[in-house]
């Protein structure tokens, strides 16, 4: 068996969530591979809506095996707040949910330095969550990390060490915080993170490929946020690419089968960084309210501006993505225009790749469409797309080279769409 990935190809906030609950009843495990509670998954079905931070979102499925890899960082306050009013609301975890071993802990004194070190850069600030995610990834690669697994051996020991050394780095930043209520919630959070099932997930997932299990992979944040090929420094701080489910999971290459890449649209973005397409005008403000564009984690206003296509040929690439979704296209139903951008201009000089730097001195080109100005919001089949929305797909899927496969046109788990080819029937 091969794992399938799915992953978001923009500034995240793509609709990951919905995407892998509605593909879950076609798998038997759905495993998170990077990132941690900065991604907000949103869900709705059954008139609830949802928000995941670090369980996968495959945990409202039946009994489904879901796994948090070794890739992803977790804070354990954090997580026992989530899982325990995913158990209120009638969802048992306990039997379905494992988590890797390798798993780094975000701790109380991560959070307090995320806050220290954007303080310190002032108007340069990257606009992270406030999670710690940054500190706890840069422990894990200068191998100064604390592990799920460590609460299982000199816990106490590892813990003070690293506490200190984090104390000696605000000492040194004349930062002012108290850790008391953080840290007490941490603790509790320790103990009730001891009742699941905590596992080498890397032996795990590869003898229930051997079984002949289906796996769908969760990607976090998007493709580019990736900390490698992303608008750097303005990204997360783990590999949000297809490459990062074999790191954050413990799979080899060969394992890999379908991709798919999730994308609305439009485009949106929350916090600071380059973003070419951005709207700063009455339809930027007009599709943020449409699509109720505020971070589900933060709250934040997303920014909001046209599809960039030079951006998602990059994404596919880097990804290999085989298969297209494409979310929240139902926004865009009352607009006359639909524009995207089909290239960058830099320096008066028109190109049609992802360039190094865009932080500065880039204008998208744009091709216009026309709207196809119907509520789409009912539709159950494609055979009901309007024919301007159906020259959109098509157009995209010129622009992209690969086949746009799901259609969502609404947040429920009902509002979406399969679109068949001859090679599917």
């Amino acid at each position: 068996m091969k794992v399938d990935v799915l992953l978001g190809l923009q500034w995240g906030d793509e609709g990951k969530g919905k995407v892998v609950d509605v593909l879950t009843p076609r798998y038997d495990v759905v495993a998170r591979f990077q990132g941690g509670p900065n991604a907000g998954h949103t869900l709705e079905f059954e008139g609830q809506k949802y928000v995941l931070r670090s369980i996968p979102s495959g945990i409202f499925q039946g009994d489904k095996v879901n796994i948090i890899g070794n890739g992803v960082v977790l804070d354990p306050a954090l997580f026992k707040a989530e899982a325990e009013a995913l158990e209120a609301s009638g969802h048992p975890l306990r039997e379905r949910l494992h988590i890797s071993k390798k798993a780094h802990l975000i701790l109380p004194t991560h959070r307090i330095l995320d806050a220290a070190y954007e303080a310190a850069k002032g108007a340069s600030k990257v606009g992270t969550t406030g999670k710690g995610i940054g500190p706890t990834y840069t422990d894990k690669v200068s191998r100064n990390g604390l592990r799920v697994g460590d609460i299982l051996h000199n816990f106490e020991e590892k813990y003070a060490a690293a506490k200190a050394r984090h104390e000696a780095i605000l000492k040194s930043l004349n930062y002012e915080y108290d850790v008391t209520e953080l840290e007490k919630q941490w603790m509790e959070g320790i103990e009730y993170l001891r009742q699941f099932h905590l596992v080498d997930s890397e032996h795990e997932i590869n003898n229930l490929l051997k079984e002949g299990k289906s796996v769908l992979c969760e990607g976090a944040q998007g493709t580019m946020l990736d900390v490698d090929f992303g608008s750097y420094p303005f990204v997360t701080s783990s590999n949000t690419i297809c490459a990062g489910a074999c790191t954050g999971l413990g799979l080899g290459p060969n394992k890999i089968g379908e991709v798919y890449g999730i994308m609305k649209a439009y485009c949106t973005r929350v916090g600071a960084g380059p973003f070419p397409t951005e709207l700063f005008d009455e339809t930027g403000k007009t599709i943020r309210d449409l699509g109720h564009e505020y971070g589900a984690v933060t709250g934040r206003e997303r920014r909001c501006g046209w599809v960039d296509l030079v951006a998602l040929r990059y994404a596919i690439m880097v990804n290999g993505v085989t298969k297209l979704i494409l979310m929240k296209s139902d926004v865009l139903d009352g607009f006359d225009t639909i524009k995207a951008c089909v290239a960058y201009k830099v320096n008066g000089e028109e190109i049609d790749y992802f360039p190094f730097d865009i932080t500065e001195g880039v204008e998208p080109v744009y091709a216009e469409l026309p709207g196809w100005k119907t509520d789409m919001t009912k539709m159950t089949s494609e055979d009901e797309f309007p024919e301007e929305f159906n020259a959109y797909i098509s157009f995209l899927e010129e622009q992209l080279e690969t086949p746009i496969k799901i259609v969502s046109v609404g947040p429920d788990r009902e509002q979406t769409i399969e679109r068949y080819t001859e090679e599917d029937k």
